[in-house]
Formats: structure tokens, sequence, C-alpha cells
């Protein structure tokens, strides 16, 4: 009996069927929206990929969850409408987890505890935070350092805040002297003063801030990342990503190496 090419289609469906969902489950791409140049947690290397702390967590994460990464380029205030409009499945950018956030957006557990700092030239007058009275600020847009910028401006005297798209114009700019200070997060600025010189944290903001990764509001996906956090938690996994690219062992208490539940709004 001949097999026509038509019973060879209906095999194959079936075979594939019968596969079950373990090879779709296994297909399955985690499209990531990345900020290109904010190191130690993520930054565009020379052939094009990405690299960082939040660039191993989303991998180790999704390889867990049974899916690949996918890693696309978006400026930062691009990231929220992005996961909003659901062209990206997860933002990293140091995102710091908001009630305010969370009203449009979800959030895994957070998995690491920052505060943010007043940066300015290394022989700038400006030596604490109360010296920026009457001064310019620069703040990265749509950062939790341009709301606070903003919503203390009147309190602290700052004679302006100016908002940049990139953390590069925004020290470009106060290299050149047309911003007097930048208030922005402290592990970022601290890598960045590694290599580009002239510039120091002159005083630190207690906020209590939290990173995790942002992702489409209500989305079927946060739980089963937000397991595979919790997996890296409990194996050191998680702790051994932060001595990678911090230097050393996560403070203990810390979101790192706790296991928290997912937020909510």
């Amino acid at each position: 009996m001949s097999i026509t090419r038509r019973s060879l289609l209906i095999l194959a469906t079936a075979a594939g069927l019968a596969g079950g969902s373990h090879f779709a489950y296994a297909a399955d791409v985690l499209n990531v929206g990345s900020y290109p140049n904010n190191p130690p947690f993520e930054y565009k290397t020379a052939n094009g990929g990405f690299e960082g702390f939040e660039v191993d967590i989303v991998n180790e994460a999704a390889k867990r969850a049974g899916m690949t990464t996918n890693i696309a380029d978006y400026g930062f205030q691009a990231l929220f409408a992005a996961t909003s409009s659901k062209r990206i499945d997860v933002a990293i950018s140091s995102i710091t987890i908001t009630p305010e956030r969370l009203k449009s957006q979800s959030f895994t557990q957070p998995y690491y505890d920052s505060d943010m700092g007043v940066a300015a030239k290394d022989g700038s007058s400006i030596k604490a935070l109360a010296d920026l009275k009457g001064k310019t600020i620069g703040v990265l847009s749509g950062s939790t350092g341009e709301k606070w910028a903003n919503d203390n401006k009147a309190a602290q005297g700052f004679a302006d805040v100016k908002g940049y798209n990139s953390q590069q114009d925004m020290f470009l700019d106060l290299g050149a002297g047309r911003i007097d200070a930048v208030v922005s997060d402290i592990p970022g600025m601290q890598y960045l003063f590694v290599k580009t010189k002239g510039f120091a944290i002159k005083d630190r903001i207690k906020t209590g801030e939290q990173y995790g990764l942002m992702m489409t509001k209500d989305s079927p996906l946060v739980a089963k990342i937000n397991d595979a956090i919790t997996a890296m938690k409990k194996d050191g996994t998680l702790e051994k990503i932060h001595e990678k690219w911090f230097g050393g062992k996560a403070p203990a208490g810390s979101s790192t190496v706790t296991e928290l539940p997912i937020p909510k709004a």
C-alpha cells in the first residue's frame, strides 16, 4: 500500500501530539528587554550580546523554567511601555519595586537591596545632600532617582531637575559642568567610577529600595519565573551570581539570599 503525502502529514502531526507539551514547552522563549548600559547589572558587549548580574539571573531563571531568553535593547523608560504592551515578557535594569509601579506592572520577589546616592565631581564643593540647595540635579528619566528628586525639589531647594535617557549622557553633562550633581542608584555608580575617574559618591540616601524582574501585569509567567528565583536562592546559585559580579557574598538577611513573597499592589 502506498503512503500518500497527506498520510505522511497526518502521521507527522500525530507524532507531534504524542510528544506532548514537552517540545512546545522546551521551545518557549522568554522575551527580555534590557537597558544596554547599566553595569554591573546589564550591559551590551562588543559582539552585541548582554552580560551582567541581572542577565545571569534572568537566563538562569528561564533555564529552570524550561525556556530560553531573547534579550533586546531598550531605553530605560521604554521598558515600561514594552511590558505593558506585551512586546516583552520581562524587563531588567535594576528596576525598583514600588507601589506606583505595581499598579501597572508585576514583579518577581526582590533579589537585590539598594540605596540611592548623590554623586558630583571629585573637586566639587558638594560634600553632602544639604549642599544641593540651589543646584541643578541630573537623574535618569523614569527612575526612582527622578521621582525622589522631584518629590524633594522644594524641600531640598533644588534649582532644577534634569532628566536623561542614558547614564553616559548624564555623566558627560556632570563632567562638563552643565549640571551640579547626580542622584542615582549607588551600585551602578560605584561600578561606573571604577573605570570613569573624576567623580565620587558624596552622600547616601537611604531608601530601602529592592530590585526585581519587572513583568507584564498579571502574566502567567510571573509565578513560574518567581519559583525559579526561589530555587536559586535556596541552592545558593543567586549568591554565587552576586559574588561573581560584586566580588563578595551578599549580606546575611538580604533579598539576594532570603526567600520573599511576590510583591502585591
